[in-house]
């Protein structure tokens, strides 16, 4: 009778270490995560982007998309990054920012400004127009 207990708590053993996964097969690496998105939302100066600013990881990419009637063109200020005109309910390509965020935007209408900040920091002191 005691052989038959030691045996049946060996298995329960074997069998919850077994479905922990110490003996399952490897685990799958995480899913990528897509791009950040930032709405574009029209010409309404600092409310033009949602979210604005925006927060993301280093690292990570980031991309817009027009949610307006009219295209758009980004730029980051410091001239890394020219988005090209966007078309209503397109996006721009997803970009991967520096350390330090960025701050941004649209040549067509220079009122309309945002900035991203990464797990670095906030973006640089804004200099220029478009402040």
């Amino acid at each position: 009778m005691m052989k038959a207990s030691l045996l049946a708590r060996s298995i329960v053993v074997a069998l919850v270490a077994w479905s922990c996964g110490s003996g399952g097969s490897p685990t799958a690496p995480p899913a990528a995560v897509g791009p950040s998105t930032i709405e574009i939302l029209g010409d309404r100066g600092g409310q033009s982007f949602t979210p604005n600013p925006a927060s993301v990881s280093q690292g990570e990419m980031v991309m817009w998309r027009n949610t307006d009637s009219v295209v758009h063109h980004i730029v980051l200020n410091d001239g890394s990054l020219d988005s090209g005109d966007i078309a209503p309910g397109a996006s721009s390509t997803a970009i991967r920012l520096g350390v330090n965020g960025a701050r941004y935007h649209c040549t067509i209408h220079p009122g309309m400004v945002g900035s991203i900040n990464s797990s670095g920091g906030a973006p640089p002191p804004c200099v220029g127009p478009y402040c």
